[in-house]
């Protein structure tokens, strides 16, 4: 009954539906935790003289296991000859002879075999059992009718996966196949991708993710453990602000404080800046600017007046956005880029295309005289202060709504990039950070900054927005490390308030600070000094002088 030595046959193509139990595209059939567990008790582990024995100063690494993992790691390198002799100098064989003939019956296509050495290998749970004859049969079944061996393949469902009773409804989708070979697809399942028979060795890694770890040592397990040590350390590092090339393993990581921001640097090569443009035609102060999602347009918002969609490029005004008997405290772009959101004085938000028409209208208490706007990176959901102490957010299709209910009064607040986190500033010289990924929990507190008459910003920024930063009356900006809420750094060189920080997003050794002492100051790693280029021209409005 065992198939040809086949190793990748051609595909045959089904549909499945994306809950079932198994994908045989990529051979992601595994076990269900909620169904069974998997503790190391399911299998008699290897037995061998010397199992107590441990290596390291913690006396927690067993010697049997650890050289298994590095004979695993020699054989996925392809370093055949050397795993052999590491084996046979510690005579701590990589898997039992009954792994090794099971793998290579399942590699032959033996199916029979195969079956029949799964049951010595010692599994105690049936169900582990079950499971791994299910991928093994249907792997059977799919190349038997690749063959053209249909009645084989429908004895094969009939009398040996049918009574295994695991999937009914996977079953069904089997015996359909056998039904209607001529077509690729199952009856009532849609949007689903095409699936193919995977080859023997796929089949043989989805065996090896489902059997017991004291078993079959799992694929790449060394890399994988030295690639936990290393988040651990990136993880205890309060400066990493590098990407994760530049680590070593022959070496623990450490940064300096040199890796943040911290001296004023030039913004152009050639150490100097200059104005490119100037926005004209609000007739109040400017209170709120966005940036569209391609950096190609510029949202400004007057304070409690109208949004002008301006072209960076050019400088010119595009359009105006304005309604009757209101002014907009907020604005901010769809993800696409095709629609913008306005807070409005009435404290409703509004939805508009690019041209000027009003989509949406969502009224009530939406949003209070703060000029601060998010918009979820899925474009579902808006955010916004709707109380003094209190942010919503609001699924603008799904008209569900969940709060970020504060004790203090809310300054300011900014969202996330990846929109699982909202920063809050508040009125009590704090700075809370907030999860909003499913039940919204407060997850930090940042203290050490000064606030008390003026509003004052803060960001997340750096390296996958490790750091947190933040204006302060006393004239600095301060830098907390995200995740344990230890301050880092504070960068002392405005004479006056900074009320405004903002990280480059896409070079994270990049920091902005504005300050009411009329500067704006970049931060980096070398000091250069900058000058400002005199300009006569770049100065736009949007009444069409120039």
């Amino acid at each position: 009954m065992g198939a040809e030595d086949d190793d990748e046959p051609p595909s045959k193509r089904v549909k499945v539906s994306s809950g079932q139990l198994v994908d045989i595209s990529d051979g992601t059939f595994v076990r269900d935790p909620a169904s069974c567990s998997l503790g190391d008790s399911m299998a008699r582990p290897l037995t061998l003289q010397g199992d107590d024995e441990v290596v390291g100063t913690k006396g927690v690494v067993k010697k049997v296991e650890f050289v298994r993992i590095i004979t695993e790691a020699l054989d996925s390198l392809g370093y055949k000859k050397t795993r052999a002799l590491l084996e046979e100098e510690s005579g701590i064989p990589l898997h039992t002879s009954v792994i090794n003939l099971f793998m290579q019956q399942i590699l032959d296509g033996k199916w029979d075999e195969s079956l029949n050495t799964l049951r010595k290998i010692g599994l105690v749970d049936e169900k582990i059992v079950k499971l791994a004859s299910f991928v093994i049969l249907e792997q059977k079944f799919f190349e038997l009718l690749h063959k053209e061996k249909v009645m084989d393949a429908l004895k094969t469902l009939r009398g040996e996966i049918s009574p295994l009773c695991i999937n009914n409804d996977r079953v069904h989708q089997l015996s359909f196949v056998i039904i209607s070979p001529s077509q690729q697809v199952l009856p009532g399942i849609s949007g689903q991708g095409i699936v193919r028979v995977k080859s023997r060795r796929k089949l043989l890694e989805e065996l090896q993710r489902l059997l017991p770890p004291t078993v079959i040592v799992p694929e790449k397990r060394l890399v994988h453990l030295v690639e936990q040590a290393l988040d651990l350390q990136l993880d205890a590092c309060r400066f990493h602000n590098s990407v994760v090339g530049e680590m070593s393993l022959l070496t623990d990581h450490h940064c300096g404080i040199d890796h943040i921001p911290s001296l004023t640097v030039q913004v152009k090569l050639d150490g100097s800046v200059c104005m490119k443009h100037k926005f004209l035609g609000h007739k109040t102060s400017v209170s709120y600017i966005s940036w569209s999602p391609d950096d190609h347009q510029l949202l400004t918002c007057g304070e409690e007046d109208t949004v002008i969609r301006w072209d960076v490029e050019s400088g010119k005004c595009i359009h105006i956005y304005e309604k009757k008997n209101v002014g907009f405290i907020s604005c901010g772009w769809a993800p696409d880029g095709k629609r913008i959101f306005c807070g409005v004085t009435d404290k409703s938000i509004t939805m508009w295309d690019l041209e000027g028409k009003e989509l949406e209208c969502w009224k009530g208490h939406r949003t209070i005289r703060i000029s601060d706007l998010g918009i979820t990176s899925d474009g579902k959901h808006v955010v916004s202060v709707c109380k003094e102490n209190m942010i919503v957010l609001f699924g603008w299709e799904s008209k569900v709504e969940r709060v970020i209910q504060e004790d203090q009064a809310i300054t300011s607040f900014v969202l996330s990039m990846d929109s699982k986190y909202v920063l809050v500033s508040l009125s009590n010289q704090e700075i809370h950070l907030w999860n909003i990924e499913g039940t919204v929990k407060l997850v930090a507190k940042y203290k050490g900054h000064k606030r008390s008459r003026f509003v004052v910003r803060s960001c997340f920024g750096g390296l996958h927005q490790a750091f947190i930063a933040s204006g302060s009356e006393d004239s600095q900006v301060f830098i907390w490390h995200r995740g344990s809420g230890e301050l880092v750094g504070t960068l002392a060189g405005h004479s006056g308030t900074v009320n405004c920080v903002s990280w480059n997003p896409r070079n994270p050794h990049m920091l902005a600070s504005a300050s009411d002492d009329g500067t704006i100051r970049i931060w980096g790693y070398n000091r250069v000094n900058t000058k400002q280029h005199d300009t006569d021209n770049g100065v736009n409005y949007c009444n069409g002088r120039s």
